[in-house]
């Protein structure tokens, strides 16, 4: 048994899991770092997140062991599955600010549209290890549109915009790999942007349109809708080479800059740990999604090669927007950082996926 689980560690990728704990211990530290001037609510963010961590990187593990090739048979159950989670959540889900997106579990709450992103990646990477040669025909993009627009409605109507954006850019991204024609770019187009102004006009909050007007009117004042993004830019512009400090950081640690330790905690980076800080932490993304590029590279199974793509993509896309929204370049949509922000759901989604990933990479060695 016990040379079994140590040839099994010998196969992991450590450098993925070591990226992957580099960017946990940054996120922790920025979390603790804000509970200090939080008071009690703030250290219990803290202790909650070291929690979802350990939890994650214990599923990760035990999704390593797993043989992947189960997860190609039991693909509809998978998806069926995360499909009827968002239909429980809109009926029995736990409301937040006008969202109905979270179950609650004795002080922990559960989101299942951030385990759903798995579903979708893993629904799509089956479809695509069958059809990937042909995948650009209009037929296979109403066929992938379809596993990913159901899913994408139903968080809408919760309504959450941030993941079901990530969804949709998601299946984007996965498209513009094979190629779109000029047709199917107009016609993904048109059925997006229908898709946008019926969210907009009928599903989405008042805050949540606030969010979108303030990105295209950059010019309204700071002190109205975008009083968010201009603290999180003035909080990244005082940092400078070094930053200030870990608990020192004149924004976050008054309160000036709000949802500091989810969707603004890359302001709380560049502010307390500088530019320095900002590359060390984009350099242990870029590392990551290097080395997952470099399995894609040398699988010779398509199911598993396009798990890892999708992670890579999934990740990505994710952090570009959480960036984007932080240096006011994109609209605030409320996308967090990804194993860095607060959030049980998202690392505990995050970490699993990258078991999954860390599962194809050794039993492709093994075969």
């Amino acid at each position: 048994m016990f040379n079994k689980l140590l040839t099994h560690l010998k196969k992991i990728d450590w450098i993925i899991f070591g990226c992957i704990i580099l960017l946990i211990g940054f996120g922790l530290a920025v979390i603790y770092s804000v509970a200090l001037s939080g008071g009690e609510a703030g250290f219990i963010n803290f202790k909650k997140q070291c929690v979802f961590a350990v939890v994650g990187i214990a599923l990760l593990f035990i999704f390593s062991f797993f043989d992947f090739h189960a997860l190609y048979g039991f693909n509809k159950w998978i998806y069926a599955g995360g499909i009827g989670s968002l239909i429980l959540v809109l009926l029995f889900g736990e409301t937040v600010r006008g969202t109905r997106a979270w179950f609650e579990f004795g002080g922990f709450s559960l989101q299942p549209s951030e385990l759903v992103k798995i579903v979708v990646v893993l629904a799509l990477a089956k479809y695509f290890s069958a059809a990937s040669y042909k995948i650009n025909q209009l037929k296979h993009i109403i066929l992938t549109g379809l596993i990913v627009f159901l899913p994408i409605i139903l968080i809408l109507w919760q309504p959450d915009f941030g993941s079901a954006t990530i969804i949709f850019i998601f299946w984007l991204a996965i498209l513009a790999i094979f190629g779109l024609n000029r047709k199917q770019i107009i016609i993904i187009t048109f059925i997006s942007l229908m898709l946008f102004a019926t969210s907009f006009f009928f599903l989405l909050k008042d805050y949540q349109k606030e969010r979108i007007l303030t990105f295209l009117n950059p010019n309204i004042s700071s002190l109205e809708q975008g009083y968010n993004v201009a603290q999180a830019i003035i909080a990244i512009g005082s940092g400078g080479l070094f930053g200030k400090g870990l608990g020192f950081g004149s924004q976050s640690q008054l309160k000036f800059l709000p949802e500091s330790q989810t969707d603004f905690i890359f302001a709380v980076i560049g502010e307390e740990l500088g530019l320095l800080g900002v590359i060390f932490l984009t350099t242990f993304f870029a590392v990551l999604f290097f080395r997952m590029l470099y399995w894609v590279r040398h699988l010779n199974n398509n199911f598993g090669l396009y798990i890892i793509l999708g992670a890579i993509i999934l990740f990505f896309v994710q952090m570009f927007i959480n960036i984007g929204m932080n240096i006011g370049i994109l609209p605030v949509v409320g996308i967090p950082l990804p194993f860095v922000s607060y959030g049980g759901s998202s690392l505990i989604a995050s970490l699993v996926l990258v078991g999954i990933a860390e599962s194809v990479i050794i039993h492709t060695r093994h075969n």
